[in-house]
């Protein structure tokens, strides 16, 4: 699987970058339809200390893609739950898969 990250007003992390690779290699290994994931994670200004942080993630798979995004106050938290998002809809891909085959 191609992981392509992006950076938005937001200083590149190898750190970021190694914990969603991971995190995306997983769902991969789960997920064999999966063609490529872009990643995405800017800052915007928000008057709440809870959120401002943003991760975006569009998945290529057969068909539509699918995407996900959360804004949080760490980019960790913002990666956890966009990927649960994803999970989520990548299990409800799987079974529309498995339908037509």
């Amino acid at each position: 699987m191609d992981i392509i990250f992006e950076y938005d007003n937001v200083k590149s992390s190898t750190r970021l970058e190694e914990l969603a690779t991971e995190k995306l290699n997983k769902l991969g290994e789960k997920y064999e339809f999966i063609v490529r994931a872009s990643i995405f994670f800017r800052t915007e200004n928000s008057s709440s200390s809870e959120t401002g942080k943003i991760c975006g993630i569009r998945i290529s798979v057969p068909g539509p893609q699918l995407f996900a995004q959360s804004n949080s106050e760490s980019f960790e938290s913002s990666l956890k739950k966009t990927l649960q998002e994803l999970e989520h809809q990548l299990a409800k891909k799987k079974t529309k898969l498995k339908a037509h085959r």
